[in-house]
Formats: C-alpha cells, sequence, structure tokens
C-alpha cells in the first residue's frame, strides 16, 4: 500500500534527510514543539520549500506538558493584556471552528461560590467571565460551539464537580472553554499537515550551530555530521533558543501538573477553577480528561539555571496544587492518590517583571545580528500566530517569493489511530502501528509518552512497556 503524503516514519525520514544534505531549502525551523511544526506548515502553504529538524521528538518539549486548553485568555484580561486575551479568542475561534475542529471540544469551568473563595474573587471571576464573553463574540465564535457563561445553583455545582465540600456552597459561575483531547497529538497533526505539503520532517536531527544560511547538525541515530543549507533559518526552540542565539535573555517558568483518578474526584463532568488565596488573576485548574484522569495545575515559578532534557516537578510545588484542591473538596485527596506528575518549561521573555506571572505572554519574533531569526514567547492556542508573523519576518527579511499565510482556513489532518486508549493504559496493535507508520514514531518512549498519554502515569507505562516496544520492533522491521 503507498503511504500517504502525509505519513511521517523511519524510510520517509532517511530519504528527507539525504535530500536535505544535498541542496538548498527556503526555511530552515529548528524546532519540532507546536511553535516550530507551526511555523513549518506557515511556510510550506505559502509554497516555501521548508525542512525542519528536532533534536528529539515531536513535542518532545514544552508543548506536551500543557494544560490541554485551548482558551480565550481569561487571565490576561484579570491582568489588563485585553491585546493578548483578544488575540487568543480570535486564534480559539479559528482553531475551534476551522483548523481542528476534530481536536477540540468545549469544556465548562466552574468558579465556585464557596467559603475558599472570597466575594472579591467571585465578583472578580464573573466579571472577567463577561468580558471573556464579549471577546468570543468579537471572534465571531457561535454558543453552539462555545456557550455562554451562566450561573448555576448549588445543585447543578456539586453534579458538575460532585468532589467539591456542600458545607457552605452557593452555587458558581459556568464558563466554557476549548479542550484539546492531547496537546501532543495537535503537534504530530500540524507536522503531517506540513509534510503533506512537502515540508521535510527530520527528528534526531540535532542543531550544534546556527548561521543566516543554514545549519550544521548532526543525526543523533547515526552520529553523522549534516550541513543544511537554507535561505532563512528560524529557530522555534523554546527555552533552549538562547542556547543557539546568545542575543536572547530568557526567563524559564515551571509549569507543573499532577494527575488524579477521576474517580477520587466523583467523576467531574467539568473543570473547577479555584482562584489562589488572595489573587484574582492567579488560578489552579482540576482539569477533567479521557481515560479517567484529572489534570491539576498549574504553579508558575522560576526556573534558573540550566535547562534540563525534561524539566522535573518539585515535591513542594505537588504539595502546593494538592493543598489548594484541598481547599474545596468535602474529602482532601492524600498524596498517595496522586498517579502522576510532570512539568513543563515557559519560554517567556525576560522583562525584568518581579515574578514569572507578571511577565508577558506576548510572543516575540526577531531577527538577530546573526541573521537567525527566533521566535519565542507566546502560548500553544497562538501557535498559529505564531508562526505566521515569524515567517512574515522572513519573508521581508530575505525577500522570500512567498504569499501571505493562508493557515487561518488551513484545516489539519484528521490524525486519530484506528485503536485508542483506554482507562488503564490498555492499548491496540493498531494504535502502536500507526504511531510507527503514519506519525513519526521511532520508539516505543515516543509511543508512550507523545503518540500516547500513557507515560503520564509510570505505573501504567510500565505494564504497557514490553508489549509496545515489541510492535514497534516489528512495524520498523517492516518498513521499507
Amino acid at each position: 500500500m503507498t503511504p500517504a503524503p502525509t505519513a511521517l516514519h523511519a524510510a520517509r525520514r532517511r530519504s528527507d534527510l539525504a535530500a536535505a544534505a544535498d541542496g538548498t531549502c527556503d526555511v530552515l525551523v529548528v524546532g519540532g514543539g507546536i511553535t516550530g511544526t507551526g511555523v513549518a506548515l506557515d511556510a510550506a502553504s505559502r509554497g516555501l520549500r521548508v525542512t525542519l529538524i528536532e533534536a528529539e521528538d515531536l513535542a518532545f518539549g514544552t508543548s506536551r506538558f500543557s494544560s490541554k486548553l485551548v482558551h480565550g485568555g481569561l487571565r490576561y484580561l484579570a491582568t489588563g493584556d485585553v491585546a493578548t486575551a483578544r488575540e487568543s479568542a480570535r486564534e480559539r475561534h479559528l482553531l475551534m471552528s476551522v483548523i481542528a475542529p476534530h481536536l477540540i471540544r468545549p469544556l465548562g469551568q466552574l468558579l465556585p461560590f464557596a467559603p475558599g473563595v472570597s466575594g472579591r474573587q467571585r465578583g472578580a471571576g464573573a466579571a472577567g467571565m463577561a468580558m471573556g464573553d464579549l471577546l468570543r463574540l468579537q471572534a465571531r465564535t457561535s454558543a453552539k460551539t462555545l456557550p455562554g457563561p451562566h450561573p448555576v445553583g448549588t445543585a447543578r455545582a456539586l453534579r458538575l464537580f460532585p468532589a467539591l465540600n456542600p458545607r457552605g456552597l452557593r452555587g458558581g459561575m459556568v464558563t466554557y472553554d476549548g479542550q484539546l483531547s492531547d496537546d501532543a497529538a495537535l503537534v504530530v497533526a500540524v507536522a503531517r499537515t506540513a509534510a503533506g505539503l512537502g515540508a521535510r520532517i527530520l527528528t534526531r536531527v540535532r542543531a550544534e550551530r546556527l548561521h543566516a544560511d543554514g545549519a550544521a547538525a548532526t543525526d543523533t541515530l547515526t552520529g553523522e555530521r549534516i550541513d543544511i543549507r537554507a535561505r532563512t533559518v528560524i529557530n522555534a526552540t523554546g527555552v533552549w533558543a538562547a542556547t543557539l542565539d546568545d542575543g536572547l535573555t530568557l526567563r524559564p517558568s515551571r509549569g507543573t501538573h499532577i494527575v488524579l483518578d477521576a474517580a477520587d474526584l466523583g467523576d467531574p463532568a467539568a473543570a473547577l477553577t479555584i482562584p489562589l488565596e488572595g489573587s484574582v488573576s492567579r488560578y489552579v485548574f482540576a482539569l477533567p480528561q479521557r481515560g479517567g484522569r484529572v489534570l491539576v495545575g498549574l504553579t508558575d515559578v522560576d526556573a534558573p539555571g540550566p535547562i534540563p532534557s525534561v524539566a522535573e516537578p518539585t515535591e513542594a510545588e505537588i504539595g502546593f496544587l494538592l493543598e489548594t484542591l484541598n481547599r474545596l473538596l468535602a474529602v482532601p485527596v492524600a498524596r498517595d492518590r496522586v498517579r502522576g506528575a510532570f512539568a513543563g518549561l515557559r519560554p517567556l521573555v525576560d522583562t525584568g517583571a518581579a515574578e514569572t506571572a507578571d511577565v508577558s505572554r506576548r510572543h516575540l519574533a526577531r531577527a538577530s545580528a546573526s541573521g537567525v531569526i527566533s521566535v519565542l514567547g507566546g502560548k500553544l492556542t497562538t501557535y498559529r500566530r505564531m508562526a505566521e508573523d515569524a515567517v512574515d519576518l522572513a519573508v521581508r527579511q530575505y525577500g522570500l517569493r512567498a504569499g501571505p499565510s493562508g493557515t487561518a482556513t488551513l484545516r489539519l489532518i484528521d490524525d486519530s489511530a484506528p485503536g485508542d486508549v483506554v482507562e488503564g493504559g490498555a492499548l491496540s496493535r493498531a494504535a502502536v502501528e500507526h504511531a510507527v507508520r503514519s506519525q513519526g514514531a521511532m520508539t516505543a518512549a515516543d509511543v508512550l509518552d507523545r503518540r500516547t498519554r500513557i507515560g503520564l502515569v509510570s505505573d501504567d507505562r510500565a505494564r504497557a512497556l514490553p508489549a509496545v516496544e515489541r510492535i514497534v520492533a516489528e512495524t520498523l522491521a517492516d518498513l521499507p
């Protein structure tokens, strides 16, 4: 059977790597997260010849460690950043109505009027929801796609989040945002859509040095050194961007989540929004997920020092999230009920703010003295606009012959596997084979930690690992 033009697999990687080393592309993108794949898609959709290199796997870094929300920027409104909130609402509209409606569903979010939520926080939250709904209307997002905010009584609040403490509960306000089925799946869908337009998507290729007309790189599978020539280079490596451009000053912030069993919270039907004590702009969220899990997050703390390959949550952060959640529950969740925890590093641009929570989430696209363009900051929701701005800058800076971006009307491919993950981490052979034959997975870790999210719970991962390793090896051996 002839592979689909969007299929990513080891055989295509070998062919594309040889071609990348043998010619000159228009745009070389460094970084295989949501920003880098978004840049590759934007450039390829304009007819430019694109090569993307990624040192590890697609969605290896921050992109797989988000809250999996496509949100309208409610928090930005609370801090007065209306421009970022408006941009988020518009990009959410495009994602939910045109670009990826098959990957996103509306998720109710309950702000409970409970003893642990002050009158000031209730008022600010309700006002913010009303302002957010105005932005929804401005973005032309229909109520069918995202219903407007509305009050609920106590009985309804308890049905939405049964673990709430009923004592003193006086109902609450519900608003709606978009929830991704999976953030890593969005990255893979963007990458595969770009590949279908001719982009070369090369994982396990590490950039050693960037310059205005290309990069020196290493194939980490073979150790071979490769020179890739390009008319422009775009650095989209997130928190690692400053390691390739010493003119950048970043201030990484660590966002941690914990993973709970939904059953321990009464199998909630909506997310819970919990204002931090004394704050009207910072929240912890308890977010129901498929597969019987709930994510509770997230922290926003400085993460100075060397950038780790994979960030690790601290025990203090796990304790903070549990303590914040338990303030509103009838029965506290004990530490031993935490099934997993993960952390991602936000690539914030250093503005000199006292705390990372106060650093703007606006993105930045700029050309360095070396001629390399870097794009950083921003949020998962606004990846498309970040990519458009970066490619626009490249077109202007280097005189590339390309039209305007067309990604606002370009639907991503439906990358769903012919089998799925169910509660407890069961995974069909067909889903593993699909990950290897079409989604670019090359190891069991790729499958468990990024093409599925079984790896978020270490016990589930350990049970699935032997069978997945065997199927991956057999499928790779069967490729041309």
